[in-house]
C-alpha cells in the first residue's frame, strides 16, 4: 500500500500569529521585568532626538542593550548622560515587535558611584588644562569700585536673595540678574548662554555691561553641581571678557568653572563680599585719611612758617640794607655842581671855537668856489652830449648806406633759389619716371602670374564650372539635387541648366564606347558676362 510523501502529524498546540506571538513575548517579558536596575556604559549616546526621547545603548564588556529615555523621565534626570559614562539605569525591560528587538525603558539614571563622575571630571580638567583655559596669566583682577554687577543664578532660589541682601549692606550698586536653571538638562548650555550674553551688551547701551559677573549655585551633590562641569560653561566663562567669580555650592564643592574663572569664592555670599566693598569702612577710611590730611596740613604749615621766621632773623635789616646806596647817592649829589660848572666851562670854550670860523669873507669865498665848480660841471655836460650826438649821428649814416644797396642783394639771392629750385624740379621728374617704369614692370610681372594660375585658362581647354543657385561651384554629383537650378560656365560666358531626375552611376570597366552626341542645350537671352578672378573652385 502506497503512503502519501506528507503526512499531517497530530498535535495539541494552538496555531499563532506573529502579532500574538510577540504580543505574548512582550507581555512575559515586562511581566518578568517589570523593575530592574542595570549598570551599564553608555554607548551611541548623540543626546535627546527632535522629539525630545533619547535614545542610546549600555553595554559591558561581554554584551550590549537598547535603551530608550521617554521624554518626561528624560526632563526629570539630575545630570546630562554623556559617552562613556558608567551609570546605574532603572526602569524595566519590553520589546519592539516591529523588529523583534527587546530594550529597556530607563525611568530614572544615576551615575555609577561619584568615582565615575570624578574620573570624567579629571579626563576633562586635564583636556581643558592643556588648553591653556585654566592658565593663571588669563585671570584678571577684580575692579574695586564696579557700578554693575551681573549674576548668572535661579531667579527663585535663596541663593540670590543673599547675593542682593549682602551687596546692599556693603555697598548698594546695580544688580542685572541673568535668570538661569541650575540643575538637570539644559542648565549648562542656560549657563554659557547667560555669560556669553553679558558679555555682548554695550557698555553704554541700555542695559550696561556689568563691571564684574558672578555665576553663583547652593551647595549640592557631585550630580547637582554636574552643569558646572560642563564643557560648554568652562569655555565661555575662560572666554569671558568680564571679570567673572565662581560661586558654586560651599567652600568644599569644586568644580571646573572654579578653575577658569577670575576668582574663586567659597559661597555665594563670600562672592558678594569680593565684588563690592563695605561702604561704612570706605566712609571710616576716608575720614580717617581726611583727618591726616587735614593734620598733616597744618603741621606742614607750621613747619614752613617756622622756617620762615628762621630766615626772616637770618635777614639784614632795612637800614643795613639800604645804608650803602643812601652813601652813593649823597655822594653823587655832592659832585653834581661840581660837575655842571666845568661841563658848562667846556661846552663855552667849544662854541667860541666854532664861532672864529664864521667870518664873512671866508663865506663869500667858499660861495665863489662852489659856483666855479658848478660851472666847470655845466661846461663838461655840455661837451659830453655834444660827442654823444655826433655818435648817433656817424651810426645813422652807416646804417643808410648798408640799407641803400640791401633790394639788389636780395634779387640776386632770388635769382639763384629761383635756379636751384628748378633743378630739384627736374631731378623729382626723373625719379619720378624711373619709378613709374618699375612698378609698371613688377605689375606686368604679376599679371603673367596671375593669368597662368588663373582658372579660365584651363576653361578654355574645354573645361567648365558647375554652378549652384547660390553661385557656390559643385564638385560633387551628390550635391546636385533633381530639379536644382544650375549655372554652366564655359570659357566664353555662362548658360542656365537643370539638373536631371536621377545620376547616372559611374561606366564599368572595359572597352569605352563614344559618347552619343549631346545637344546642346540653347544658350539665354541674356548672359552674365561678367569676368571673374579667382581659383577653379
Amino acid at each position: 500500500m502506497n503512503r502519501p510523501f506528507f503526512s499531517e502529524t497530530q498535535t495539541n498546540l494552538a496555531e499563532l500569529s506573529v502579532s500574538e506571538l510577540s504580543g505574548s513575548i512582550k507581555r512575559t517579558v515586562e511581566t518578568a521585568f517589570d523593575h530592574v536596575r542595570v549598570r551599564g556604559e553608555i554607548s551611541g549616546y548623540r543626546g535627546p532626538h527632535s522629539s525630545g526621547h533619547a535614545y542610546f545603548a549600555l553595554k559591558d564588556d561581554k554584551a550590549r542593550i537598547d535603551a530608550v529615555i521617554w521624554k518626561g523621565s528624560f526632563s526629570k534626570l539630575k545630570f546630562r548622560p554623556e559617552e562613556g559614562m558608567e551609570v546605574i539605569a532603572t526602569g524595566k525591560v519590553t520589546t519592539f515587535p516591529g523588529s523583534s528587538k527587546y530594550q529597556i525603558v530607563i525611568e530614572t539614571l544615576e551615575p555609577a558611584g561619584a568615582g565615575a563622575l570624578m574620573a570624567l571630571i579629571e579626563e576633562r580638567k586635564k583636556k581643558l588644562a592643556a588648553e591653556g583655559l585654566f592658565d593663571p596669566a588669563r585671570k584678571r583682577p577684580l575692579p574695586f569700585l564696579p557700578t554693575v554687577i551681573g549674576v548668572v543664578t535661579s531667579p527663585t532660589g535663596a541663593v540670590i536673595r543673599d547675593i542682593l541682601h549682602r551687596i546692599s549692606d556693603r555697598f548698594p550698586v546695580h544688580v542685572i540678574v541673568w535668570p538661569v536653571k541650575v540643575q538637570g538638562e539644559g542648565s549648562g548650555d542656560e549657563v554659557a548662554n547667560a555669560i556669553r550674553g553679558f558679555n555682548f551688551l554695550d557698555p553704554l547701551g541700555p542695559v550696561r555691561r556689568p563691571d564684574v559677573l558672578i555665576v553663583a549655585r547652593g551647595g549640592g551633590s557631585l550630580e547637582d553641581l554636574w552643569s558646572f562641569n560642563d564643557e560648554a560653561v568652562v569655555r565661555a566663562a575662560a572666554d569671558s571678557a568680564i571679570p567673572l567669580i565662581s560661586a558654586v555650592g560651599h567652600e568644599t564643592d569644586w568644580t571646573l568653572i572654579d578653575h577658569a574663572a577670575d576668582v574663586r569664592a567659597p559661597t555665594p555670599t563670600g562672592a558678594a563680599e569680593m565684588a563690592v566693598p563695605v561702604k561704612a569702612e570706605l566712609e571710616a577710611q576716608l575720614a580717617n585719611l581726611s583727618a591726616r590730611l587735614r593734620g598733616a596740613s597744618s603741621r606742614q604749615m607750621d613747619n614752613r612758617r617756622q622756617a620762615l621766621r628762621s630766615l626772616m632773623r637770618a635777614l639784614p635789616s632795612l637800614d643795613q640794607l639800604l645804608a650803602l646806596p643812601r652813601r652813593r647817592f649823597d655822594e653823587a649829589a655832592a659832585g653834581l655842581g661840581r660837575g655842571l660848572e666845568r661841563t658848562a666851562i667846556a661846552k663855552r670854550r667849544q662854541f667860541e671855537r666854532a664861532t672864529a670860523g664864521l667870518r664873512l669873507d671866508l663865506l663869500s669865498n667858499r660861495i665863489a668856489e662852489r659856483r666855479r665848480h658848478i660851472g666847470e660841471q655845466v661846461l663838461r655836460q655840455d661837451r659830453c652830449l655834444e660827442r654823444q650826438l655826433l655818435g648817433a649821428r656817424s651810426r645813422i649814416q652807416r646804417a643808410e648806406a648798408q640799407l641803400s644797396g640791401l633790394p639788389q642783394r636780395l634779387t640776386g639771392q632770388i635769382a639763384r633759389e629761383r635756379q636751384h629750385t628748378a633743378a630739384l624740379a627736374r631731378q623729382a621728374e626723373t625719379a619720378i619716371r624711373h619709378a613709374m617704369a618699375r612698378h609698371r614692370a613688377t605689375l606686368v610681372a604679376q599679371d603673367r602670374v596671375l593669368q597662368s594660375l588663373s582658372y579660365k585658362n584651363v576653361l578654355k581647354r574645354g573645361f567648365a564650372v558647375i554652378r549652384g543657385e547660390d553661385d557656390t561651384p559643385l564638385t560633387r554629383a551628390a550635391a546636385v539635387a533633381s530639379g536644382q537650378t544650375l549655372s554652366i560656365e564655359f570659357a566664353d560666358g555662362r548658360v542656365a541648366a537643370t539638373a536631371g531626375d536621377g545620376i547616372e552611376p559611374p561606366a564599368s570597366p572595359g572597352p569605352t564606347a563614344p559618347p552619343a552626341p549631346r545637344k546642346r542645350a540653347p544658350k539665354p537671352a541674356t548672359l552674365d558676362k561678367k569676368p571673374e578672378q579667382g581659383t577653379l573652385f
